[in-house]
This record gives structure tokens, sequence and C-alpha cells, in this order.
């Protein structure tokens, strides 16, 4: 048998930059589902699609970059689910958004659409009225005595995104969850469509906040690539301190919601304090708390305000003088040390076939990082370290977000020690062409592919957020833990809602 990569390198050259794209015929794209099975390293990142055309985007992992395959489509493709179990979200948006049908596919029951959009298939050629009345969503079937089921959401305590969460339970233990999401969906790839790729670059930066850098810059990058653009040296700088200074910011937050989820406030109140000293720092340098709409393609929206990387730099002191007393408060609390070490432990294998990127994935013992397998400027020159545990449990994805605190540290200083004098931005020549690029946020690699018409404006676009290949895997890490233990779990994974409700 022909294996996978060759099948797709063998159909036509469709132009992408910088990883080639290939058209196959729908027997050929079926054979790559049937030959999948025998390339393990070829990983699925992406799954999307447009009228007429659905696209998948996979890492060649033992090669090195990525592989794309475009299947043309009358209304059904041959579905990849059945050897990529990380393709049966993407497979069920596609239905959603697209009115296009993965025939073999695992799952076919609505995913975005839950049955109250005024029209069926919005992003298709031809969209149609909706009609039908809207039913209750379907969940999968509990058989047998002793279950009882427990529905939480979509609305939450707290300042959180809307999700459905129902558990299948035997007394404590869960034995099954499962998700439904889809209610923070906005509309984000038909808004960005016809538009010019600055104009679009806010709805980039709105998919999932915590991640408007990371998504930014993927969006400006794959613009870059669709054009032909190079942006100014400096601006490239900027670009990778602020995606930085984001990870430390997240990863910070992150690692004080976990204790406080183990009811342990004080590394919470600590690491939100020093959270909010970079925060106050990103807006003294960059105008902007969050660093939202800082990145635009082309450069960047301003250069670093003066005194303004002084600024970063004190908080980065803080953060680090303060780490090692706060591992030691982690370490040295034996009833935190109880509620995360074993709990919500996701298998390395699980962790390789959804292909999961960022902590999630390297805390499971799979070593993949945009800035290092897929680099763009300035990561093709630095050296970036890549922690990995095989522990995949709470206390493991903990341990990996302090590692890549340390890391990123360092990383900031030697990019603002090494900014260049020059321009910050250069508009985008108004051309056609396609593109794609990774930028590794604090989740995981964010994926963004476009294609740009004659005039330069978006034909089609796809931003992949790195949670559409963790929410599954959440469902399988709380199997077997207490009802009690998934805020903890839940947490530990940090998925975005609205990152994969577009």
């Amino acid at each position: 048998m022909t294996i996978a990569s060759d099948l797709i390198r063998r159909g036509a050259p469709q132009g992408c930059v910088p990883f080639e794209r290939f058209l196959l015929a729908p027997a050929h794209f079926g054979a790559l589902r049937d030959a999948l099975p025998m390339e393990p390293s070829l990983a699925l990142l992406s799954l999307w699609a447009e009228p007429g055309f659905v696209h998948a985007a996979f890492l060649d992992e033992a090669e090195g970059g990525l592989l794309l395959a475009t299947c043309p489509s009358e209304g059904r493709y041959p579905a990849l689910s059945p050897a990529r179990p990380g393709a049966v979200r993407f497979e069920r948006a596609i239905r959603d958004l697209w009115r296009l049908e993965a025939e073999g596919a695992l799952d076919l029951r609505p995913w975005l659409d839950h049955g109250r959009w005024p029209v069926v298939g919005p992003l298709s050629a031809r969209p149609a009225r909706n009609d039908a009345p809207a039913a209750p969503p379907a969940f999968l079937p509990v058989e047998g005595e002793g279950w009882h089921q427990i529905p939480v959401g979509p609305v939450h305590a707290g300042v959180i995104e809307p999700g459905h969460f129902r558990f299948t339970v035997q007394g404590e233990t869960v034995v099954r969850l499962e998700q439904l999401l889809g209610y923070a969906h906005k509309g984000t790839l038909g808004l960005m469509q016809g538009r010019s790729p600055r104009a679009a670059a806010r709805f980039a930066a709105r998919l999932s906040g915590d991640s408007t850098v990371a998504h930014s810059l993927a969006f400006a990058l794959a613009a870059e690539a669709a054009s032909g653009h190079v942006p100014p040296p400096r601006a490239v700088t900027l670009r990778a301190a602020m995606l930085e200074v984001e990870r430390i910011a997240n990863h910070l937050n992150d690692w004080g919601f976990i204790c406080n989820d183990a009811a342990f406030a004080w590394p919470h109140a600590r690491c939100g304090l020093l959270r909010e000293g970079l925060l106050r720092a990103s807006d003294a340098a960059f105008g902007h708390r969050l660093l939202m709409d800082r990145v635009i393609p082309g450069g960047v929206l301003q250069d670093i305000a003066e005194g303004g990387a002084e600024a970063i730099l004190g908080a980065l002191d803080a953060v680090e003088a303060e780490i090692p007393s706060l591992v030691a408060i982690y370490d040295g609390h034996a009833s935190l040390q109880d509620r995360v070490v074993g709990t919500g432990t996701l298998a390395p294998e699980l962790a390789r076939r959804f292909a999961a990127g960022g902590v999630v994935g390297r805390a499971s013992g799979r070593g993949f990082d945009a800035r290092r397998a897929l680099p763009h400027p300035p990561y093709d020159r630095l050296a970036v370290a890549l922690p990995t545990l095989a522990e995949g449990d709470v206390d493991a994805r903990v341990r990996i977000r302090i590692a890549e605190l340390r890391e990123s540290l360092g990383l900031v200083r030697d990019l603002l020690g090494a900014l260049e004098p020059g321009e910050t931005h250069v508009p985008l020549p108004q051309r056609g062409g396609e593109g794609i690029a990774a930028a590794e946020g604090f989740r995981g690699e964010v994926l963004t592919w476009m294609a740009l018409d004659d005039g330069g404006l978006i034909r089609a676009v796809f931003p992949r957020d790195p949670s559409w290949l963790q929410w599954p895997l959440l469902e399988a890490a709380v199997e077997g833990n207490i009802v009690a233990d998934f805020p903890l779990c839940n947490k530990s994974f940090n998925c975005s809602y609205s990152g994969v409700d577009l």
C-alpha cells in the first residue's frame, strides 16, 4: 500500500506558501484515509472547508513540515475520523457550516448548530432557510443500572464562557463526560470573508481573547505568506516578545487557578498579583493590557513606548524572584499534592493519537512546539527549550507551565535586548495568494490558513485554535475521577470555548 504522505504529494500542487497544498480526487482522498493507520507519524492538525472543497492539514513528524490535502466535494467527502479521531469535531463543524457531510464518519451529530440558526449551512454556496423546529441536543445513550447523569451549564458560575457538560456517574466516579459547545459562535469566518487582512485582523484578535497575540500572529503570518510580504525586523522581534509575555501571563493565571480549585487560595492570590503587574507593564509598553490588536498584518500597530521595555523587564524580575517560593509552597503542601498528583491523567498514546499540542501534549510525552517544529522569524534563530513529562496528570501540566514560564522569561529579555531600529509596519501588497502559518500560543499551536483573491481580499480563511484537539482529551482524562475533581482537570487543560465556537 502507498503510504499516506506519498498519496498527498501525488496530488496537484495548488500554490500554498510556505507549505504546499495538494488537490486529490475524492477516490484518492478515500485512499488517503485508508492509508493513514499505516503512517502514525502523519498527525492531523486541522480540517476545514470552503464551498466545494474540504481541506486537511497534517504535520509530517518524520520528515518535518506540513502537508495539506484537498478533496473536491459536491456535498459528501470521505471521512478521516475512522483513521484520525481528532477529525470528529471538525467533521461535525464542516457539516454545520458548509453542508458537506463526511461519509463513514464516527459522529454526524450537529456541533455548532443547535438547531436555532435561521439558515442551514451559512458558509455554503447556497445556504438554505431553516424551517425545522429546534430539537434538544442529542447525547450518547446510557445503558445499565446504577448510573445517573449530572448536567452542568451552559451557564456557569463566575466569569466563564458558556458550554454544556454532561456527566454520567456511578456514585461519585465519572464514567463518561460529554461536551456540547457552540454557545459562543460568532460567525467569525463569515465576518472575515470579503475583507482585507488588515480589516479582518480585529476578528482574529477576538477569536479567543486570552490568546489574542497568538491568533493575531498566526493570522498575520498567513496573510503575509499569501501576499509574499516580509514584515520589518523590528516588528518581528516585538511580535515574539508580545507572544512570550502573553504566555507568561496566562501560565501564571492557570497556575494560580489550579491551586484555587484545590482550595488553596494563597498561590492564586500571588500569581494574580504577578500577572497584574505584567498586564500593567504591557499597557505601558504597548497601550493594551492584553495586547489586543497590537499584532497586525504587515507588522505591529505601534512601536514600544519609551520606557516600555524597562516596565516589562521590571515585571519579569518580580515574577522570576517569586517563582522559587511559589514552587516550594506548591511542593510542600501535602493537601495540594494529594489533589493534583494522579488526577486527570491523560495517557501518552491518546495525546499522540489526537496530536495534542501545548501543555496538554507536553505533559503527556508529546514533544511538539511550533516554535521549534514550524519556526517563523525570529524563532528560527532562537534556542527554545522543550520540557516534557510522561505522567500526564494535573501536576504534570502545572510543572510544564512552570518550566515554560522560566523559559519565556529569558526569551523576552533576549528579544527586547535584540531590538533593531527601523520600521514597525509596512502595508501588505494587494495581490492574490494562499498561505498557512503556525504560532505557538500558551495552549499550543494556533494554525491559520488563508486564501486571498486577486484584489487581496480574503476569499476563505480558517483559524484553528489548539483546543479543537484538546477538548476531546479532557473527556478522556476525567474518566475514573470523582466529580469534585473535574474543576481541577478542566482548569489544568484550560481549553478555549470561544476559540472552537468560531
